[in-house]
């Protein structure tokens, strides 16, 4: 199941969001102010009161449809019942709004506009096809029943309608289009570190997997020797002995090679990644090569920092900065989009580096201010 982004979390898709519904409220206040020019004109203070009523209705059911469609994180059963709400009031506006201004106004037919427009939508097009064909009969029903003008229902109910419909389907076609995006930027952080996990899997099986076959049959055949041939026997548990101790050693120089990798390939590996997930990426190098231990140590903090920067926020910029100031080399990552839980100095993964970088003789300093994130890790160079 793929993972829904929440737009309570991106600043932008958040925006984007809140002119989405301020958009779809304009017709809201449409269905709202033109059938009002009905009760306007309504002399009945019976039917003004029932009208208004149902009018009323109407929008308030309306707006729950609408923001249901811009809310992906909302459960289907409320948008349902939002559904089946809108359908029923729908129906109940007929008598209660049908012959408010009957012969002077089409008051009803601006009600038929606006679920027309909505059709699309609620349900796939055939249905949506079904429901327009449905609203329009009962906008000429009304009209005969309240001696209005046919031609003017129909023409207000259809040409309206499917203008509103036009513009109210591009606007929820292009959120969606929004929201797809943003998780396919997630699912593409997600992918870029799954493979990284899966290449340090397979140094390690590459460098264990022979060994290990070795040393299992080596101590299976000093098993066997134990009770026959003693002398033996003792010279395979050697060799198994060494065998485990050439293994681990192969096994620490593997994840040191994980660990000290190049600054230059970190640096354009962490950029990559973040432009192609919709950061702007900026990156101002070191003005000089760096001794190889100060580099592995920075590399380290740049893949955790990047790690962060996907998996913590929701970023639109990031910027890494590398300042060497006589016989010390200092990185500076700065993203926005900090989320309320967004990594901090108890963070393991940033513990873990501030312990290394204490070993070396360097320092991991982190700060928030307001929706940014700061990382400043200092590492000492050969004067």
């Amino acid at each position: 199941m793929a993972q829904v982004v929440e737009p309570r979390a991106d600043r932008r898709l958040r925006r984007a969001r809140a002119a989405t519904l301020f958009s779809l409220a304009t017709g809201i206040w449409a269905s709202l102010l033109l059938p009002l020019v009905g009760l306007a004109r309504e002399d009945d203070p019976t039917r003004v009161a029932l009208g208004a009523v149902g009018i009323g209705a109407f929008a308030a059911s309306q707006a729950a449809v609408l923001y249901a469609a811009v809310t992906p994180w909302l459960a289907q059963r409320w948008r349902h019942r939002a559904q089946w709400c809108l359908g029923l009031v729908a129906l109940l506006t007929v008598p209660l709004v049908g012959p408010v201004a009957a012969g002077g106004w089409p008051t009803w037919a601006w009600l038929g506009a606006s679920l027309i427009g909505m059709a699309p939508l609620l349900v796939r097009l055939p249905a949506a096809l079904a429901v327009s064909a449905a609203t329009l009969a009962t906008t000429v029903g009304v009209a005969l029943w309240t001696g209005g003008q046919v031609w003017r229902f129909v023409a207000v109910t259809a040409g309206v309608g499917v203008g509103v419909a036009l513009v109210n389907g591009f606007q929820v076609w292009f959120w969606d289009l929004l929201v797809e995006a943003r998780a396919g930027q997630a699912a593409q952080a997600r992918l870029a570190a799954a493979e990284e996990r899966l290449r340090f899997a397979r140094d390690v099986h590459d460098v264990l997997g022979h060994s290990l076959t070795v040393i299992a049959l080596k101590a299976e055949l000093a098993a066997r020797l134990a009770e026959v041939d003693a002398e033996r026997a003792g010279r395979e548990a050697a060799e198994v002995q060494g065998l485990a101790v050439a293994a681990l050693a192969e096994v620490r120089d593997t994840v040191h090679g994980y660990r000290a990798v190049d600054l230059a390939d970190q640096l354009a590996a962490v950029a990559g990644v973040l432009r192609s997930c919709g950061v702007r990426c900026t990156v101002v190098p070191p003005a000089d090569d760096l001794p190889a231990a100060a580099a592995s140590d920075l590399a380290a903090v740049l893949r955790e920092a990047g790690t962060n920067v996907l998996r913590h926020s929701r970023a639109g910029w990031c910027r890494i900065e590398f300042v060497r100031e006589g016989g010390m080399a200092r990185m500076t990552v700065t993203n926005d989009g900090v989320e309320d839980r967004g990594p901090d100095a108890r963070s393991s993964g940033l513990r873990g580096l501030a312990d290394r970088l204490g070993a070396a003789g360097g320092r991991l300093h982190v700060r928030r201010e307001e929706n940014l994130f700061t990382l400043e890790a200092t590492v000492p160079v050969a004067p």
